[in-house]
């Protein structure tokens, strides 16, 4: 496993990394001195991705914008909270203070669920079908308040927004994590409503009754059964069909469609919403290891890549007291592209490439001079394609040296098998092994190395 893949992003840093790289989208920022001060103060890969967002995130404000949205975002809640139950009140008060004193259960329970069934059908939709921008919820609202109201107009609260749902949409949380705001807000304006209710109908007599122009009588009838049957079970009485067909009820029939009403808000409206508070959260607590940066990105690839092309090597001639190299590795089959690639590197104007026997295959061909302009365009090429296969071109008659070391490495980092063909029909037998010792001394046993077309061809295709 990649060692940077084992480190484990805390979720600031994790929304600042990925801030970073919704910046460096639009164009790459200067990173030079970042890039050297991450590689000093960590070690592995991943810590010197978060090393190098949080000291470009520093310059670019970034940290300061999340703090000041972390500190809006209690103030946000409980703003949109008070909203929420001052418009629980007023349907409440709507129902239950009509001057008239009558209720009207059907228009009453319409009212109050309503838009909690449409919002609750459109969450559960949204888990099925990804709605992409729209989102129906207040989870949603409150996320987009607090980005407004804490970075403005100018402000780079809108990009962490969109770092943070990148995030939770990654790990499968986006839904889970907005809907647990927006349940949890439900079954706050329920239990308000229901406190006015309850009021409301204890201390004030009310008639409650149902009218129509056009509908059947039994159609009622058979509503009030059916929706009490839930209820029933919490022991919530049902008006029997006397009591439904009865345009003025007794007191006891009275009660009963009271407490029929409440029934259907406590089992319809507070139940299903406290129920999918606890599973998102509990869909929170299973997943949110997930929320972390996707390190096989091109983007972070690259980024290793040069973290790794930065890390001392020892001295490619033979030394007694030196440490042994580390072993070259490369990507899995599994996350490579069916691409072949032949690159020719450092090559004198008298070696031509590419050579003719590479005209019969299918690869991609490129050839660069070894400058730090050239191999970092490669290596970016590298990171977008992926390629299953490298070989890579060098004149046998040079020396290696750390550079070559640096350059194969990286090379192999970003493919499954990466290949040297040694050219140069002046080469002698004594240069030629010295690329084999300096391979199996500088740790690249994994690259096998050929000084004939045949073998460097062998299986390529």
């Amino acid at each position: 496993m990649n060692p940077a893949a084992q480190h484990r992003f805390a979720f600031q840093d994790a929304t600042i990394t990925e801030a970073v790289q919704l910046v460096e989208e639009a164009g790459p920022l200067d990173d030079a001195q970042a890039v050297r001060e991450a590689a000093a103060l960590r070690a592995d890969g991943g810590g010197r991705l978060v090393e190098r967002a949080r000291i470009l995130g520093q310059r670019i404000g970034l940290q300061d914008e999340l703090a000041r949205a972390r500190a809006w975002a209690p103030w946000v809640l409980l703003a949109l909270v008070a909203l929420i139950v001052l418009a629980g009140l007023t349907l409440a008060g709507s129902v239950v203070g009509g001057g008239e004193r009558r209720i009207n259960v059907v228009v009453a329970l319409t009212s109050l669920l309503g838009l909690h069934l449409l919002t609750l059908l459109l969450w559960l939709f949204g888990l099925l079908v990804p709605l992409g921008s729209f989102n129906a919820s207040f989870g949603w609202l409150w996320l987009a308040l607090t980005a407004r109201v804490a970075g403005g107009k100018r402000g780079q609260a809108a990009l962490l927004l969109r770092a943070v749902t990148r995030l939770l949409a990654r790990a499968r949380l986006l839904p889970w994590a907005l809907g647990f705001v927006s349940h949890a807000i439900w079954s706050l304006s329920f239990a308000v409503v229901l406190a006015a209710l309850l009021f409301g109908l204890a201390f004030r007599s009310y008639t409650l009754s149902w009218e129509t122009t056009i509908l059947d009588p039994v159609f009622f009838v058979r509503g009030v059964q059916l929706l009490g049957e839930a209820p029933g079970w919490l022991g919530f009485p049902v008006p029997d069909a006397q009591a439904v067909l009865s345009p003025l009820a007794a007191a006891s029939g009275q009660r009963a469609w009271a407490l029929w009403l409440t029934g259907c808000l406590v089992v319809y409206g507070l139940l299903p919403r406290l129920f999918f508070a606890l599973l998102c959260a509990l869909v929170w607590q299973a997943r949110k290891k997930a929320l972390q940066p996707d390190l096989s990105q091109p983007y972070y690839r690259r980024l290793l890549a040069r973290f790794e092309a930065m890390t001392p090597r020892q001295i490619v001639d033979a030394d007694p007291g030196r440490l042994p190299h580390g072993a070259a590795t490369g990507l899995a089959a599994g996350e490579t592209a069916d691409a072949l690639m032949a690159i020719g590197f450092e090559l004198p104007d008298e070696l031509p490439w590419p050579p003719a026997a590479l005209d019969a295959t299918r690869a991609q061909v490129l050839r660069i001079d070894g400058s730090a302009g050239a191999r970092r365009e490669l290596l970016d090429t590298l990171a977008r394609l992926r390629p299953r296969r490298v070989l890579v071109g060098c004149n046998a008659a040079s020396s290696p040296d750390r550079g070559t070391e640096r350059f194969l490495r990286e090379v192999a980092s970003l493919s499954s098998e990466c290949r040297l063909w040694l050219l140069g029909d002046h080469a002698t037998p004594e240069t030629r092994q010295r690329w084999h010792a300096w391979l199996a001394g500088a740790g690249l046993e994994s690259i096998a190395a050929s000084d004939t077309t045949e073998a460097a061809l062998r299986g390529w295709a």
